[in-house]
């Protein structure tokens, strides 16, 4: 073999090097683009689960004070705590700093009514767990409302802040309207979450 096919067998054994070294290059950087988009999967997989769970937690709140409620019927007006319906105020649960009084009904009744309202209270603000001094058993700021539309009728609402902006409820859902924040401190309605539902109380002394 002359020293001229030796020198271009050689070139060429480098240039192949060269151009598998290329290819584990570009396979590396496709491996590393389906990895990212992989571990953004896990993320929002993740978050879903959790305003899953939040929405399963918020449920088992708003049956608990339904069942409070309908189990003490003679005293349900004092269950209403939430006066200005067009605003969702008061709401019990996070940021509430008023008093539980009951009128309605027996002495018995209303002091069980005083006393469900503050249990609820408390339900939403998570007392039931504790990390430290932290309240963690309850959904992210929870708040519940319960308004008398009429003679009869209540309506019950759970509202909690959301982990990413999705879409504001309907303009009917008011409990904890206008109370979550963004990261900036601005109000944003796609945080809310809410649930409600409405009930209707037998007047049985009627």
């Amino acid at each position: 073999m002359s020293a001229r096919t030796s020198a271009t067998a050689f070139r060429g054994t480098r240039f192949q090097g060269g151009f598998t070294m290329l290819e584990v290059l570009v396979a590396l950087l496709i491996l590393l683009i389906g990895l990212l988009g992989l571990a953004g999967l896990l993320v929002t997989t993740q978050q879903g689960e959790v305003e899953s769970y939040q929405r399963r937690q918020a449920t088992v709140l708003l049956q608990d004070i339904v069942d409070r409620l309908t189990a003490n019927p003679v005293a349900a007006t004092c269950y209403a705590i939430t006066t200005d319906a067009a605003n969702g105020s008061p709401a019990l649960g996070t940021g509430y700093g008023g008093s539980f009084a009951c009128g309605a009904g027996s002495a018995s009744q209303q002091a069980r009514g005083s006393a469900d309202l503050q249990a609820w209270s408390n339900s939403l603000l998570g007392t039931s767990e504790k990390k430290g001094a932290t309240n963690v058993g309850a959904v992210i700021e929870a708040r519940g409302c319960v308004t008398n539309p009429s003679t009869g009728v209540y309506t019950i609402s759970v509202a909690w802040r959301g982990l990413a902006p999705t879409v504001a409820p309907p303009a009917a859902y008011t409990c904890g309207k206008n109370q979550y924040l963004d990261a900036g401190g601005a109000v944003d309605e796609r945080l809310r979450r809410v649930i409600n539902i409405t009930i209707r109380i037998a007047n049985l002394a009627a």
